[in-house]
């Protein structure tokens, strides 16, 4: 399995940037690039299991490698669900990682991911246009956030 990775600059706090994409209101608009009504089930704590779903029956089963707020996810991918069933796989590296760095006020997101040729073409298409819906999101938020 070899790995891809992706990044991009947004000129919002890792604080904002980790809210868009792990938030409950947040995280099916930016997904929504790689499936229309996309939805996640989980708790994002370390060790915890999360059902991503298509919204029709299809998705993933994954879990919580590691939680370190505001600065690093890893997702580890345990299988597919078709149909509503689960098809567990053994996938050695299927790690889907978040680093998030700030510097000078803004903040570096890196994805990496353990990706088959199978679909290296579709994430490589994919994953810029959801990137930068995550980066719109997190720089407008910016712009409404009120001081109390």
């Amino acid at each position: 399995m070899d790995t891809i990775e992706f990044k991009t600059e947004i000129n919002a706090t890792p604080e904002k940037v980790w809210d868009v994409l792990f938030g409950v209101d947040t995280y099916p608009k930016w997904t929504s690039v790689f499936a229309e009504g996309s939805t996640v089930e989980t708790d994002w704590k370390k060790g915890s299991r999360a059902i991503f779903s298509d919204g029709k029956g299809d998705g993933m089963v994954a879990r919580i490698e590691e939680n370190i707020p505001n600065k690093y996810m890893s997702i580890k991918h345990l299988g597919e669900i078709k149909d509503g069933k689960e098809d567990l796989k053994d996938w050695e590296n299927a790690l889907e990682n978040y680093t998030l760095e700030e510097k000078d006020g803004k903040t570096t997101l890196k994805i990496d991911m353990g990706i088959i040729d199978d679909w290296r073409d579709y994430f490589e298409k994919t994953w810029p246009k959801a990137l930068d819906k995550v980066k719109e999101l997190a720089e407008d938020s910016e712009k409404f956030h009120v001081e109390t």
